[in-house]
């Protein structure tokens, strides 16, 4: 039975990896809503870690070092410390830095739930740390029915599952290989029902991983296949003719460009 997350999804699927990190501070509410309002994304992808008091903050990373003006890792640092740091000082378009001094901020996850309340939105858990008060949150803001969660890890995977049983998950990386690489290998993936998305490489150690076979077997089953991260035009469009039924980008402006030039 297919879930009802990806019952809901129409390819060609346009996927703005956190927020376009390459058009604005990645993983902000600045991030976030020009991804909506200007380029019109169907989902946004986000990653979360835990504070040390306890708010699930919007972060790929687990220091603030790369993307702010601060230092440190989000489990050390407390909300009222992590709330005072410019989450635009880093992001630089060649020698300029559009967003530094300019109010941008990190999020919590519970922000970025309340002010996109329509959005659906794939969100990874970096930090085994993270599930129960992320799975506590996204409960108390009936915000479950429009997500995708996960883990790269799949220790991680399998506890948030326990705790979202209802929830669309995507395949960990153990879990993700064993039904691609399984399926190349021996013609039968190794699947995990508790799974329903497969968020994947395009390539993998120079071989292209999406392939009609894969497309044919998750069409089977009821699945769906998102790549990461394509920034190139032409192999946008290559995906989506080749069946990949959604793209994540950094580059949200040239994916909507090649969505819109398919009509």
């Amino acid at each position: 039975m297919t879930h009802p997350f990806v019952a809901g999804l129409r390819a060609p699927l346009h996927v703005s990896h956190r927020g376009g990190s390459k058009v604005a501070p990645e993983n902000t509410l600045v991030a976030f809503r020009q991804a909506l309002q200007r380029w019109h994304t169907d989902v946004l992808e986000l990653d979360v870690h835990l504070s040390r008091d306890g708010e699930v903050v919007v972060s790929h990373d687990d220091t603030v070092d790369r993307c702010t003006d601060g230092t440190g890792a989000i489990a050390q640092l407390d909300w009222a410390t992590l709330q005072q740091l410019d989450a635009g000082y880093r992001f630089t378009r060649g020698e300029a830095y559009p967003y530094r001094g300019q109010g941008v901020k990190l999020p919590r996850l519970v922000e970025v739930l309340r002010e996109f309340p329509h959005t659906r939105l794939n969100i990874e858990l970096k930090t085994d740390g993270v599930v129960e008060a992320f799975a506590e949150l996204v409960r108390t803001e009936a915000a479950v029915p429009r997500l995708c969660v996960g883990s790269e890890f799949d220790a991680t995977a399998g506890r948030l599952h326990q705790a979202l049983p209802d929830a669309c998950h995507f395949y960990p990386r153990d879990a993700l290989a064993g039904f691609v690489l399984g399926l190349r290998a021996f013609g039968e993936p190794a699947d995990d029902g508790r799974f329903t998305v497969l968020d994947m490489p395009l390539v993998w150690e120079g071989e292209r991983l999406f392939d009609q076979a894969l497309r044919a077997e998750v069409e089977r089953r009821g699945k769906w296949v998102n790549v990461w991260t394509i920034d190139d035009p032409a192999e946008m469009r290559r995906c989506f003719d080749e069946g990949v039924g959604g793209v994540m980008t950094d580059r949200p402006d040239l994916l909507r460009e090649v969505i819109g030039a398919r009509g």
